[in-house]
């Protein structure tokens, strides 16, 4: 494929942004053209914070809480990190300069521009799950970026849980097939990588992003090429969420994972 006149394709990227996400967008238009971008706008903290509860009870929600103000307050290292990502990898994270905005990822507004661009192929990337009804209309394949090993990360801070329990080896992304499950569905590549120096929590989707880039281009060729053949990784499969302020802390402190 002519990476410098790429034969354009209806790929569609639906996220709720971020600079890690737009590095694989644009590492996406160079090899397809550019994709349309659809993006929904966050769900509220609030409805996911009481979601977790009902599972997990408030006092684990509430030490949740507490590392979630540790990443969001940490934004100038994501920064830092972007440049050095910028010249050790050539990861270009300029935003798109056009986007379709929608409410929801499962609302009406964005089944109608879903259906309106008629796409080859949908990459969820970053975006809330989406119910069966909204996947049963979609017209296309839906595969999903997870920052994460699945099936034993599925769900938040993929790369963080790896290095927490001491199993860097499985510091890596995974693109697979949607179903109505949380990083359920059949896995299409796999890229595992090393965080750098200096990389933390609040930093590590970055260097995710910038490793797992070929696969995400792959994924979608494979679609595209009506080639994709699935892998089944024999490992046990979790559910992860923010760690709580608690854990995180034991964990920098005594494993120098931040």
């Amino acid at each position: 494929m002519d990476i410098l006149n790429p034969t354009p394709r209806r790929v569609v990227i639906v996220t709720e942004g971020g600079l890690h996400i737009w590095g694989i967008v644009n590492a996406i238009a160079a090899h397809f053209g550019p994709p349309m971008v659809i993006l929904e706008q966050p769900e509220s903290k609030w409805a996911i914070l009481k979601r977790r509860a009902r599972r997990q009870g408030w006092i684990s929600v509430a030490g949740q809480i507490g590392t979630m103000v540790i990443i969001r307050t940490s934004k100038v290292l994501s920064v830092r990190r972007l440049a050095g990502l910028a010249a050790e990898a050539g990861f270009d994270a300029t935003p798109p300069q056009k986007v379709v905005d929608v409410p929801s990822a499962n609302s009406p507004e964005f089944i109608a521009a879903l259906q309106k661009a008629e796409p080859e192929v949908v990459l969820l990337a970053g975006c809330r799950l989406l119910k069966r009804e909204t996947l049963a209309a979609m017209p296309c394949p839906v595969l999903n970026y997870h920052a994460g090993i699945t099936p034993k990360y599925r769900g938040m801070n993929g790369g963080y849980w790896a290095l927490a329990t001491g199993d860097s080896e499985n510091f890596g992304t995974t693109v697979h097939m949607v179903d109505a499950g949380v990083d359920t569905g059949e896995v299409l590549h796999q890229a595992r990588g090393k965080p750098s120096k200096g990389d933390t929590i609040a930093t590590y989707a970055l260097t995710q992003a910038a490793f797992s880039r070929d696969v995400c281009v792959r994924a979608i060729d494979d679609v595209l090429t009506g080639k994709p053949a699935t892998v089944q990784p024999d490992m046990p499969s979790k559910q992860w969420y923010h760690p709580t302020l608690w854990r995180y802390l034991w964990t920098g402190l005594t494993h120098r994972v931040w």
